[in-house]
């Protein structure tokens, strides 16, 4: 498998990281720019190192994890998106969904990736250089999860406090998608 086969995998695999870093940047209009490099470190780790993971574990991991990564997404993506919905309702000083807290950060990092975890055991089985391709996927999945919560944040000053809601919105339907694809 060659570079630009592994760079399409790169994007295929980041949409969700991106649509996830919309929402980082919609609920957190004021993020930092350091803010924005931890939250993108913490998802890239997790999309290099699920297929690694993947890799490293073989089929055995697929038999496993391929009935029931889906469902895994879908409910924790569905979890966070649900809190962010009903925390927009509250006053500022009573949300409890903040996407900047790291155990939110390793939930969405996780949801995001498990897809991965199954893309690695492919390439256990396939002439490619592991190392090279989880450092394109991490290079894509940090500039997609900066570019989204770039966008997320421009929006989200010129759209008032409902956009809380549509965020949460967004991860209930990432996590339906993943759902719906694997099912259907």
């Amino acid at each position: 498998m060659g570079i630009p086969e592994i760079i399409i995998i790169g994007i295929g695999l980041s949409f969700d990281t991106f649509a996830v870093s919309i929402s980082t940047g919609l609920l957190k209009n004021s993020i930092k720019f350091w803010q924005g490099i931890r939250v993108a470190i913490v998802l890239t780790l997790f999309q290099v190192s699920m297929p690694l993971a993947g890799w490293l574990g073989g089929i055995q991991i697929v038999k496993y994890m391929s009935s029931i990564d889906h469902w895994i997404a879908f409910g924790l993506l569905t979890i966070v998106g649900v809190n962010i919905i009903v925390g927009s309702f509250k006053e500022d000083e009573e949300k409890k969904v903040n996407p900047l807290v790291f155990g939110v950060l390793v939930l969405m990092g996780l949801a995001t990736s498990i897809d991965a975890l199954v893309v690695g055991v492919s390439f256990a089985f396939i002439d490619v250089n592991i190392y090279q391709s989880v450092l394109i996927v991490g290079i894509i999945t940090f500039i997609c999860a900066m570019a989204g919560m770039l966008i997320g944040k421009c929006a989200n000053g010129k759209f008032g406090k409902r956009v809380e809601i549509f965020s949460g919105l967004i991860l209930i339907a990432l996590g339906t998608k993943i759902l719906i694809e694997h099912l259907g």
